[in-house]
């Protein structure tokens, strides 16, 4: 598959053929449903309800909560595979290792779909042969857009999230790229990348270029997974005309802030390169640092236990550590 022309942001995709709007999953195309649990009541039961009807798998980290015992009740028909925690990547790998389906959807435990948005992602999909991945528009659980369409990190992007200059002029590529800024998520576009919590995969895409890198445990997996889908060539879409509701941050809570600041240190080092991880590195200790001061409460707290968490040990420690 030829290199596709990127001008490093997201643009408008021009689609052959009918609108896959008014499509539906064709006779034959298949989809598993991958959902990877800890702890997921209340949300697993309007999640798998959802997604009814298709191949479900889920894929369990320890749940204490009663979830396991629920799906088994609930959804007899999902496949259940327990393991122990080691992560997203390694919860969503061992889902794509079992599936059967002609399309992989990677649904978070604390999301679910609108209607027959699974039917219209395939759809646009089957439209579009050269994208590995499709995600529909995100919504808070009050109905309230939720950005999803996003830009991969550099140390500017980085500087414009933590240091809050993307408060100054947030609808300006300029000052706000990593949240696609100036993007209303009203038309159907080629992203960078997508957050993670709906998705649905081309298996042809994933055999080309593999599985989740499962040394990101719970932060920037997808946003490498679809750097790596871009650099094979491959495309990543987004599109309004499904759309899926994501509560967000129900299974940690913002207890794992250092595994969101290990993951952009884990992106850099692996894809701009560990000079550009190290400058990364200082920037977030400083950036943190600042904001420590600035909040007080749990908030303050936990961007300077992050600030000192940077200052403590060298990249090469900080990329060993495991929780």
């Amino acid at each position: 598959m030829s290199e596709t022309q990127r001008s490093g942001g997201e643009r408008s995709v021009q689609p052959s053929g009918a609108s896959p709007s008014d499509g539906r999953e064709k006779p034959g195309q298949s989809v598993s449903v991958i959902v990877v649990t800890y702890n997921a009541l209340p949300w697993i039961e309007p999640c798998l309800a959802s997604a009814r009807g298709h191949e479900l798998i889920v894929v369990d980290h320890g749940s204490t909560d009663g979830t396991v015992d629920f799906v088994r009740r609930h959804f007899p028909e999902a496949a259940i595979h327990e393991q122990p925690n080691l992560g997203l990547a390694a919860g969503w790998n061992a889902g794509l290792r079992v599936a059967n389906g002609d399309w992989f959807f990677l649904l978070n435990a604390d999301a679910w779909v609108v209607g027959d948005a699974v039917e219209k992602l395939v759809a646009v999909a089957e439209s579009c042969p050269d994208a590995a991945v499709v995600g529909p528009r995100l919504r808070n659980p009050d109905g309230t857009l939720q950005r999803s369409v996003r830009g991969f990190p550099t140390l500017w992007r980085l500087a414009t999230e933590y240091l809050f200059l993307r408060k100054l002029a947030p609808w300006t590529r300029a000052l706000n790229a990593f949240y696609a800024g100036g993007f209303h998520h009203d038309r159907r576009c080629e992203a960078e990348f997508l957050m993670g919590a709906a998705l649905l995969v081309r298996p042809e895409a994933v055999s080309e270029i593999g599985t989740l890198d499962e040394r990101f445990f719970l932060f920037s997996e997808e946003v490498d997974w679809c750097f790596r889908f871009h650099r094979a060539g491959w495309r990543v879409l987004f599109t309004p005309a499904a759309e899926a509701v994501h509560v967000g941050g129900v299974s940690h809570g913002g207890r794992f802030f250092r595994e969101q600041l290990l993951g952009h240190l884990r992106f850099m080092a692996k894809h701009r390169g560990r000079a550009e991880a190290e400058r990364a590195r200082r920037l977030l200790a400083v950036a943190l640092t600042i904001r420590g001061a600035l909040f007080r409460g749990a908030r303050g707290s936990m961007y300077r236990d992050g600030a000192r968490w940077l200052r403590s040990s060298s990249l090469e420690e900080l990329l060993a550590w495991r929780r």
